[in-house]
């Protein structure tokens, strides 16, 4: 039997090499192609303002009397000719909907690039934000891309209507003001990491697994090797040090936040989280749109990426389960 299984791991072996090999030509081959290809996405531009207006005014026409639509037409009449007096600041509206890679975070860069060049002094950025949380780097980037409005001394306000949690939060808290519904999910301020092992697997079939590393922590823990305690030891130092830089990023962006009571691997619900200063008010993302729909121009920005071939997307979703693989092994 045991013949069996070493024909079959080493039949495993071979397949796995040529399919990585496939993999690698296929990722080098959607990299060439995107360096020629021409620019990958528009950004669409949706006024909501006049978006709630159709509505109030279809349901004005179907519930009110003629006397109340005539005083309705006389104000509104009057109403254009105010507004033609005078200038709205602008709303601009995001939606980052993430996943465990923060996928999302390339299109809010172009979204973000783009109002970035029209927005003045005045305006404001709403971010409807839903997020599980997810890789490290992912998220990173896509925080740092909120912190460039902020920069740019833009007022950035941060919408959790269902869940912004580890990775989520570290967004959210880019902003100058938070905003949740009462059971939305927020937190944790908290990093994990696993890896699974094979290595005793391998051993009860005879079969050897090298690894050459140039470095003592080139690699901690790995998925077929042997495992010690000082790989652990240092694996789990990166664990805290990703921990700190995290805890780190928060207090600078909510300093009014006691980090240490919070930065346990907890999550909490809306009405928790405002007792903990994480955010500042319990409010859905409809209300506080239509709160501005009398005071404000309000625009929905969206990034559009090009139709993409079943090929593209075929390399793009094996480059992506290679990442995973290999380099995803800490998330926030």
């Amino acid at each position: 039997m045991s013949e069996v299984w070493v024909s079959y791991f080493l039949f495993f072996a071979k397949v796995g090499t040529v399919v990585l090999g496939i993999l690698f030509v296929a990722i080098g081959l959607a990299i060439i192609a995107k360096k020629k290809r021409s620019p990958p996405g528009t950004i669409e531009l949706k006024n909501l303002g006049d978006h709630f207006q159709k509505i109030k005014q279809g349901l004005q026409l179907e519930v009110f009397s003629k006397e109340e639509l005539k005083e309705v037409s006389k104000e509104a009449k009057e109403k254009i000719k105010k507004e033609k007096k005078e200038v709205k600041p602008r709303l601009y509206v995001l939606n980052f909907d993430g996943d465990i890679r923060a996928q999302a975070a390339s299109s809010l860069r172009e979204e973000v690039t783009a109002l970035l060049s029209v927005a003045k002094e005045g305006d404001e950025v709403f971010v409807k934000l839903e997020s599980p949380g997810g890789i490290v780097p992912g998220y990173g980037l896509a925080a740092s891309q909120l912190k460039r409005i902020r920069d740019r001394k833009i007022s950035l306000t941060a919408s959790v209507d269902k869940v912004a949690a580890s990775g989520g939060y570290m967004m959210a808290c880019q902003a100058n003001k938070i905003v949740a519904a009462p059971f939305a999910i927020l937190g944790s301020i908290g990093v994990l990491a696993q890896i699974p092992n094979f290595n005793r697997l391998l051993k009860k079939n005879n079969i050897d697994f090298e690894q050459i590393t140039g470095g003592e922590f080139k690699r901690t823990l790995t998925m077929f090797g042997e495992n010690n305690e000082k790989g652990r030891e240092k694996f789990q130092e990166e664990v805290n040090s990703t921990h700190e830089l995290f805890k780190k990023f928060v207090s600078e962006a909510r300093p009014q936040v006691d980090i240490s009571k919070v930065a346990t691997g907890e999550h909490w619900y809306g009405t928790q989280a405002l007792d903990l200063q994480l955010i500042d008010e319990i409010q859905t993302s409809d209300d506080y749109l239509i709160d501005r729909f009398e005071t404000h121009d309000i625009y929905e920005l969206n990034f559009k990426e090009e139709a993409k071939g079943l090929g593209k997307k075929l390399s793009e979703k094996l480059g992506a389960k290679v990442k995973d693989i290999f380099f995803s092994r800490t998330i926030f």
